[in-house]
């Protein structure tokens, strides 16, 4: 079922947007320490910001921000706070977020929405496979989305595939709710075990953390080898627990949509202004409806792209195209420009490397070096055709660097991770 906002026309979407973001100024400049001092040395007149296309006159506000003040951006008393998450440090050192009982509200209507778009009703049964603690918002926004929608959930949490097996078979799950490359350990212990997964309740998964699809929206590599396997429909999902809302695919799977209620969308190239229709930039999100840490234009380092033509699932808002990869994490090796994400997916097209870590560092010359660390068990002619295979697919060989199993486990596996690791950055000693 598509609610009422999804099915607006343009008009009336930019109309409620307008309201809401004269709305959100106004809270913001009576609440906000660090909006109100960042106002007043910009000498910024809020009453000329009418509409979402005078937003561009407002600053942008960084992660870098963020970090410096992160108490600033504090609108509400601590007594009116019912929860705290933090980011997970992605860009640098995490970031603590409080939420207030609306904020929870907001959080929980945000993910009910969109598992309805993914097509989750109140008769299904929803395994969540990834932690619910450690300070996670996503865990926290599954669970009360979840709730809010009036469907099942079994809360398993991360990693395990005998419970996660026994749950699905045990609770009769429809869904899971998983980083795509789980799916395949999960299809891996159901053949070694002889789990005739095939014909399991499982229906769906909505995928979380990694990219499923190409920027034309073909399922990638990744996507392909889940399907090849097991034909359950795949669902892409992207968040960020600075924005508290999610972008979720349809049944049309063209990209995820977005909640114009919850959040104003802008696609920014390198000086900050809007790229032109159908060109990839950097997202930067204005929150609305939220009490406690409002956030205006805040650049999230995700290249995208924007599709505005109407979903043929009936639904008129805006899409955003796969994450491409992060700004930040832009690496020039030999001439040309990568992104982790598409060594990512060459590595994930080889057959035999179960388990990788890419790094960029900084050269004897002051450039990028590209290095992946593989496992010391690969042989010499798995090497070269690793090495051919880079090669073919990115028109460059990094360095293949030689790691024993427990080295590379600890790389790829760090204390105090809330996931895997897939790229290490050590220009800036960040890792994703």
């Amino acid at each position: 079922m598509i609610n009422t906002v999804e099915q607006s026309t343009l008009t009336e979407i930019t109309d409620l947007q307008n309201k809401k973001l004269r709305e959100a100024l106004e809270f913001i400049s009576k609440n906000s320490p660090y909006y109100q001092r960042l106002f007043s040395t910009k000498k910024i007149d809020l009453t000329t910001i009418k509409t979402i296309k005078d937003i561009s006159k407002l600053p942008i506000t960084t992660k870098d921000d963020l970090q410096a003040f992160n108490d600033d951006f504090l609108c509400v008393p601590k007594s009116e706070i019912v929860d705290y998450v933090t980011t997970s440090g992605t860009l640098g050192k995490p970031v603590t977020f409080a939420l207030t009982e609306k904020d929870l509200e907001r959080l929980a209507y945000n993910e009910a929405i969109s598992f309805k778009t993914a097509g989750v009703t109140k008769e299904d049964v929803v395994q969540l496979t990834t932690t619910l603690d450690r300070r996670f918002m996503a865990g926290l926004a599954y669970f009360l989305g979840t709730r809010k929608l009036g469907a099942a959930m079994v809360r398993v949490g991360a990693g395990i595939p005998e419970l996660q097996w026994d749950s699905i078979q045990r609770f009769q799950s429809t869904y899971l709710v998983a980083v795509p490359s789980f799916l395949l350990k999960l299809i891996s212990y159901a053949e070694a075990q002889g789990i005739d997964y095939k014909n399991s309740s499982i229906k769906a998964a909505i995928c979380i953390g990694e990219p499923l699809r190409d920027q034309d929206f073909n399922l990638n590599t990744l996507g392909n080898k889940i399907k090849e396997k097991w034909d359950i429909e795949l669902y892409s999902t992207y968040a960020s627990t600075e924005m508290s809302t999610a972008f979720t695919e349809c049944e049309a799977h063209r990209g995820g949509h977005h909640r114009p209620e919850l959040i104003i969308a802008e696609i920014l190239d390198e000086n900050g202004k809007e790229v032109a229709e159908g060109e990839i930039g950097e997202l930067a999100i204005t929150t609305l409806g939220i009490e406690a840490m409002p956030l205006i234009r805040y650049t999230t380092g995700d290249m995208v792209q924007a599709h505005r033509e109407p979903c043929s699932c009936g639904r008129s808002t805006m899409r955003l195209s796969p994450v491409l990869g992060r700004k930040k994490y832009m690496i020039k090796y030999k001439g040309t420009t990568l992104y982790p994400q598409s060594v990512i997916e060459v590595l994930t097209s080889f057959d035999g490397l179960d388990i990788y870590v890419i790094e960029v560092i900084t050269g004897e010359l002051g450039t990028d070096k590209l290095l992946i660390h593989v496992l010391d068990s690969l042989s010499s002619l798995q090497q070269k055709q690793l090495r051919e295979h880079l090669r073919a697919n990115l028109r460059v060989v990094p360095d293949l660097i030689l790691n024993t199993k427990a080295e590379l486990k600890a790389k790829k596996f760090p204390e105090m991770s809330r996931k895997p690791i897939s790229f290490i950055d050590s220009r800036e000693n960040t890792i994703s």
